[in-house]
């Protein structure tokens, strides 16, 4: 998706409604969604290939030119009667006053187009992320999951949704808090929680459950019955836009290296702190992991 940005000013109310006229001084555009975890990997040093949809609009063209230019591999299936993702934030004095969304679903014969294109490039990827926006883009997740298993490539998947069972399978899934508590309904303060995520990682059929829980850090629960905790870095946070998104690319280019989960996770919160105490979806920087 394209994240799209306004900023301005705003020194007056409109007469016409109770609202604020934001006096428009710059546009930032950057790529959103699997595009910024694909940015991350490539601003990282990591060839990354991404595989999405996009409308034949200039959104679409303005994505693949960001992602160009970051030098993801980009392989964009185009709707012509689609559009492209957008999410479009009008910002003042670092304020976010409004969010516009433009989106629309891809087409089947899309969806067919790019499990292919996902069969070929991951035979070859040393490790394979999946980023569920519930966008509609991922209606054979669980097929895509097993080409990448079949191929014995570790599977990251970045969740949405309350039905995990999709992601049977996969190495490590990446729920925050909420997302967590929507589908055990156990929170990460309750004394269950630890029960919870390992009763979750047996019954959704992973390696591990990365649950990300903001300014707390994030703890990773695996099937051999080992929790890691890692405490977040404390920063003056700005913006929470990516910050998953920062953590899921690490941890892909740290399995990639062979890490352990400890060190995976410990990057990953570095990374993560560093993109929140920035304005605006931002890619992390090798000089973010210089301790």
């Amino acid at each position: 998706m394209l994240d799209r940005y306004w900023l301005g000013d705003v020194d007056r109310i409109s007469p016409e409604a109770p609202v604020p006229v934001v006096s428009v001084k710059a546009i930032h555009e950057c790529a959103g969604g699997a595009g910024n975890v694909a940015a991350n990997i490539a601003a990282l040093g990591s060839r990354c290939e991404l595989i999405s949809f996009a409308g034949d609009d200039d959104a679409g063209k303005r994505l693949s030119a960001i992602l160009s230019e970051a030098d993801v591999g980009v392989h964009l299936h185009i709707d012509p009667d689609g559009r492209t993702t957008e999410k479009l934030r009008v910002v003042s004095r670092n304020q976010q006053l409004l969010r516009i969304d433009f989106e629309s679903q891809p087409n089947a014969d899309l969806i067919r187009q790019s499990v292919l294109d996902f069969e070929t490039l991951s035979a070859h990827a040393d490790v394979v992320v999946i980023s569920d926006y519930g966008k509609g883009g991922l209606s054979q997740i669980s097929e895509m999951i097993s080409m990448a298993r079949a191929a014995k490539r570790p599977v990251i998947v970045d969740p949405k949704g309350e039905d995990f069972s999709r992601y049977h399978g996969a190495t490590i899934v990446t729920p925050n808090a909420h997302e967590f508590e929507a589908v055990t309904g156990v929170a990460v303060d309750h004394p269950r929680f630890e029960a919870a995520a390992f009763g979750l990682v047996q019954e959704v059929g992973i390696s591990a459950l990365l649950v990300t829980q903001g300014s707390e850090g994030m703890s990773l629960f695996s099937d051999n019955g080992i929790r890691v905790h890692q405490d977040a870095v404390p920063v003056e946070v700005f913006d929470v836009s990516g910050a998953g998104d920062t953590v899921v690319a690490l941890l892909a280019v740290s399995l990639g290296l062979e890490f352990g989960w400890s060190e995976c996770i410990k990057l990953a919160t570095q990374g993560a702190s560093a993109v929140v105490s920035r304005f605006g979806t931002s890619v992390v920087r090798i000089s973010d992991l210089a301790a």
